[in-house]
């Protein structure tokens, strides 16, 4: 009988281990009729024009409201749940960005830029679901919190004089509303293993196993991102529900000696790729806890334009027409494997011509298979991607260290005209601009020297500006905030802002340890409030279990970042205290060691110690001779004696030095006197 237990007891073992493992992971319904928590984890992969290859990883992990005040987390961070309800955070953003977002080159019209391009260094905000007087206390708090948690310096932005409260032109503004950023934050892998700790399965298994950090931090631009949304409860006694979005955006250079070989005489090849080839790594499966786990291959607009161009010159049969059936296979490119599914963006006023969508489901690979997607170039494409309407930049003017000026430019994309329609020219259409900046207290901006110039021309502030809020800097104490409503002619091309200010003086105790270099004046942010970023795919019923591609299909506002300045204060010398403190000391130990030596000194006992020193040098047989010589001449024996003079020659050497570094040192008060 006992041998026969024992197989059923390890058969009821596995088996109720299985069944757990299937509620943990796959359970969607609790015993109280509760809705599970949810983990979705998705990869994009998008060429773009200037030979580079755009990532997109996205994340995103769901915890819905729950009765259970300090519920344990299957799935969802409970380092996060803990600071959402400590701090009673309704909505948070942070990143971590190194390099700068190429507008110009990789595009700002599309949901990526607008959502996911961010300002170098750290860029935070939150919006706080607690009355007025407790917000500032906690940011604090949240900020101090988020510093441990990510290693970051998070916490230089608890001062006052490091965050604003934004009013209208940040687009989640309102008063609950704190923002700040770190320029010059570094970003390395000390805050990206933070992040990936905060996934179920991490980098062990799933999308996340291609983020490895060498092949990460070697690109131009990458940006690690975190945002959650705080669900409204519903009702008192439960937990609110939290959605947290974690993205990772990265553009790489992959390796173009196989395109340089097959077109050596092409200049405008494509390089080929593939994801061993960028990332080192392959996917061998997806993470058993995720709900889906696809990666999608995107070509925009412009890239679908031109080959369509390309494929209707070159034409030869109706099978090289460009239906989404035969996409994925045809003269222009090859795709290493079949997607499962292709979508076609819907057309739109906007823009005539439409996306194509590649999906790729990782469920059907594994360990024995592994997934490893490539794109194979097969003739030169040149396209552009899809602008914002106005390119925005910043610069300093003027020269010196005592005052400068803020130049914003605003240039047309020639695509404006496009987005307005045949009302670009009409004298009643306008393009609306929304400019949010901040400038730290240091940097003494006046506000009433601002000018307006459009098409080089100057206008008077109120026929340009529609809205304007200011809020001027404290010394030592908050920022000063300018937001602007900018309502610019259709027909536009260029307008520039200009404002001046004064360098400040700062205590010698405020300057960081790098001064020589600079200070930093956060990027401005433009958003054109008229315009959304947004894709939407056809077939929308299969796309609902797609976070990301129902984060396209969102109305985000389209923005931009300008350029983080760098503008030179007065720095004093941080070397003069240290050499005033060593010529000081080094006069001090000479005076004071002078002065004692020659109080302190003995004279007879030095005349005696120097008889003694010449006695025992005299031998002994000198000696025997003397004293015989003495007796038979009938005299005594009379010892070597010192000159009296000595004595007084000592003396008054003594008393001449201490009278000399007595000059010395009055000279030397009343001259820094």
């Amino acid at each position: 009988m006992a041998l026969l237990r024992r197989p059923l007891l390890l058969l009821l073992l596995i088996v109720t281990h299985q069944f757990l493992q299937f509620r943990i992971a796959f359970g969607s319904v609790n015993e109280e009729g509760q809705k599970q928590e949810e983990f979705y984890e998705e990869l994009l992969l998008k060429p773009l024009p200037d030979r580079k290859l755009l990532t997109h990883f996205h994340f995103q992990s769901s915890a819905p409201p729950s009765t259970s005040n300090g519920r344990h987390h299957h799935l969802f961070p409970k380092a996060i749940s803990q600071l959402v309800l400590k701090f009673q955070v309704k909505e948070m953003e942070l990143s971590f960005t190194q390099g700068r977002w190429n507008y110009e080159s990789w595009g700002g019209f599309d949901p990526i830029p607008s959502s996911n391009a961010k300002p170098p260094g750290v860029e935070l905000w939150a919006v706080f679901d607690a009355p007025q007087h407790l917000i500032d206390a906690l940011w604090k708090n949240l900020t101090h919190t988020l510093s441990g948690l990510f290693c970051a310096s998070i916490n230089f932005l608890e001062s006052s004089t490091a965050y604003s409260a934004p009013e209208w032109s940040f687009p989640p503004a309102s008063g609950k509303l704190r923002y700040g950023t770190l320029p010059r934050e570094a970003v390395c892998t000390e805050n990206l293993t933070p992040w990936l700790k905060l996934l179920p399965c991490r980098d062990k298994a799933g999308i996340s196993m291609l983020l490895d950090r060498p092949s990460i931090y070697r690109g131009f631009y990458h940006s690690q991102r975190l945002h959650l949304t705080s669900t409204g409860s519903g009702s008192e006694g439960m937990d609110p529900g939290i959605i947290l979005e974690q993205t990772l955006t990265v553009v790489l250079q992959p390796d173009s000696q196989r395109a340089s070989l097959a077109h050596a005489s092409e200049k405008h090849i494509q390089p080929s790729w593939s994801l061993s080839s960028i990332f080192g790594k392959q996917i061998s499966g997806r993470c058993v806890l995720a709900e889906t786990s696809n990666v999608y291959f995107l070509l925009d607009r412009g890239l679908v334009a031109e080959l369509d161009h390309i494929h209707k010159e070159n034409e030869k049969s109706e099978e090289n027409v460009l239906i989404p059936e035969k996409f994925w296979n045809n003269p222009s490119f090859e795709l290493s494997a079949k997607p499962d599914r292709i979508f076609k963006e819907e057309s739109s006023l906007l823009s005539k011509n439409a996306s194509v969508l590649y999906k790729f489901e990782i469920e059907k690979y594994g360990e024995s298979e592994p997934f490893d997607l490539g794109l194979f170039w097969k003739t030169p494409v040149v396209w552009l991607c899809q602008q914002a309407p106005l390119h925005a930049n910043r610069f300093l003017m003027g020269s010196g260290n005592e005052r400068g000026a803020i130049a914003i430019s605003l240039k047309s994309t020639q695509s404006s005209e496009g987005f307005m329609g045949s009302n670009s020219n009409d004298e009643r259409c306008e393009l609306r601009v929304d400019v949010f900046q901040v400038v730290p207290w240091y940097v003494k901006v006046y506000f009433h020297s601002l000018q307006v110039f459009v098409d080089q021309q100057p206008k008077a502030v109120s026929d340009i500006i529609e809205k304007i809020h200011v809020s001027p800097s404290k010394d030592k104490v908050s920022p000063g905030v300018m937001e602007l409503v900018l309502a610019l002619p259709c027909s536009v091309s260029s307008a520039v802002l200009t404002i001046e200010f004064d360098k400040g003086f700062l205590h010698i105790d405020e300057y960081p340890p790098d001064a020589n270099q600079g200070f930093d004046i956060p990027s401005a942010i433009v958003s054109f409030p008229n315009f959304h970023a947004r894709m939407v795919f056809l077939e929308n019923d299969s796309l609902n279990k797609s976070p990301l591609l129902s984060k396209f299909q969102e109305k985000s506002p389209v923005m931009s970042y300008t350029e983080v300045l760098l503008v030179p204060l007065t720095t004093p010398d941080f070397s003069m205290p240290y050499n005033v403190i060593t010529i000081t000391c080094t006069v001090f130990a000479l005076y004071f060691g002078s002065l004692l030596n020659a109080l302190r000194r003995r004279v007879a006992e030095e005349e005696r110690f120097l008889k003694d020193k010449a006695a025992k040098k005299m031998d002994r047989i000198p000696l025997l001779l003397s004293k015989l010589s003495a007796k038979l001449r009938g005299r005594h024996l009379e010892g070597p004696q010192a000159p009296p003079a000595s004595s007084s020659f000592i003396n008054s050497k003594s008393v001449l030095k201490v009278i000399l570094i007595a000059g010395l040192a009055v000279y030397w008060q009343y001259y820094f006197s």
